[in-house]
């Protein structure tokens, strides 16, 4: 969707020399994706982002935009493809929030009933009453409200692409966070290509599909929230990101990425061959899988002393977790059940595998991340048949 192509920006000082701001940047960003430029104050983040809206010309480099050279593009058309959120709100004061929001659609030619409901939709979705603020004055708002505001009204004309430059900087930590959810789910039903500039790694992970890194003007790593704290290319990268890195990807792992996939057992495996795989294994219990792969429990190494089949001897589970629960919700569940270890299950509750505590602490200390699984481990899962005994 977003293509940047060696982008330079080089700005005159005082004294006639030269200065790089932003050096010979190339990046793509896929339709429908955030991706969040990171870095400290000065380090050509802004500038980039200016350049993509053309508010500064790039001194050399292109941006795409679904292939064409925003460079060929009108004020109009360029407004048409791309919305601009900016920390500072800039609602005009003498304009109702209504007026604000549909700036923009009013300069393409819509008409007023078109306008009308495109505000009202968009209030909706920041949980603003229309009926109650859309014939407002911004100084008749709070700060998170106007903020709201500026987001949507960048929403208006539904383009394609979103320019935020630190869109929540100014907010107040507790609306922050309602913000950002609110824009998250936003971001979800509508689909937009965001590019978003922000000096706040934790804002960066939660919203960021993709993390570009700067420094001093140069593009230093480009990747996968995750992998970045994962695997920083460099020392910079590695302070800017924290020293507790690993708990900020306990957010980002999915329980499907960190499940293991031990040997199961069925209702009618023998028991005794159960305490057998156990006794070899050295663990403590085996899955108990019916016919159509869903997990019925467990069975522990003493129930399975006994005679009968693995049906007859099954634990419940206290609880389980969802392939897509993150690994702060999996270790907040062991700790609330006191559990070392929880079945994985699927949309449909199928068993996917199971997650231990040492499961998890060997996938945060391997180097892998989520970016190179992507999905859950596919490898066979392993069943105990009742022949097996034979």
């Amino acid at each position: 969707m977003i293509e940047l192509e060696k982008l330079t920006k080089t700005f005159a000082q005082k004294d006639g020399q030269p200065v790089r701001a932003v050096d010979s940047v190339s990046l793509s960003v896929a339709e429908g994706e955030i991706c969040v430029f990171l870095g400290p104050s000065g380090c050509g983040k802004t500038t980039t982002l200016k350049m993509i809206n053309r508010l500064i010309a790039p001194t050399s480099g292109r941006v795409l935009i679904n292939g064409e050279d925003t460079s060929g593009l009108n004020e109009v058309d360029l407004r048409r493809h791309i919305g601009y959120v900016i920390q500072q709100i800039g609602l005009f004061p003498n304009m109702t929030i209504e007026e604000n929001i549909t700036v923009v659609p009013r300069l393409l030619g819509w008409d007023k009933k078109r306008c009308a409901e495109r505000a009202q939709e968009l209030m909706s979705m920041v949980a603003l009453d229309p009926k109650l603020y859309l014939k407002r004055y911004p100084r008749e708002l709070s700060g998170g409200q106007q903020q709201r505001v500026g987001v949507i009204r960048a929403l208006a004309a539904d383009p394609p692409v979103l320019l935020m430059d630190e869109p929540f900087g100014a907010v107040d930590p507790i609306n922050r966070e309602s913000i950002q959810n609110e824009f998250f789910q936003m971001q979800r039903q509508l689909k937009k290509t965001v590019i978003m500039v922000s000096h706040d790694i934790d804002e960066a992970i939660k919203l960021g599909d993709r993390i570009a890194v700067f420094r001093r003007g140069q593009l230093v790593q480009y990747d996968h929230p995750d992998t970045l704290l994962a695997r920083p290319r460099d020392e910079f990268v590695a302070q800017f990101v924290g020293q507790d890195s690993t708990l900020k990807r306990l957010l980002l792992v999915k329980a499907g990425d960190a499940a293991t996939q031990p040997e199961t057992a069925r209702v009618d495996t023998p028991l005794a061959h159960a305490f057998a795989v156990m006794d070899e294994a050295d663990c403590r219990y085996l899955t108990v899988l019916d016919e159509t792969g869903h997990a019925l429990g467990y069975v522990t190494r003493r129930a399975a002393r006994g005679d009968g089949a693995c049906g007859e001897r099954v634990t419940p589970f206290a609880a389980s977790v969802s392939v897509d629960d993150n690994l702060r919700i999996v270790l907040s569940k062991m700790y609330q059940f006191s559990a070392s270890w929880m079945p994985v299950l699927d949309a449909d509750g199928a068993w996917i595998g199971e997650i231990t505590q040492d499961s998890i602490a060997a996938y945060l200390s391997s180097g892998r991340s989520r970016q190179q699984t992507g999905q859950p481990p596919g490898s066979p899962v392993g069943v105990i048949p009742a022949s097996a005994a034979a």
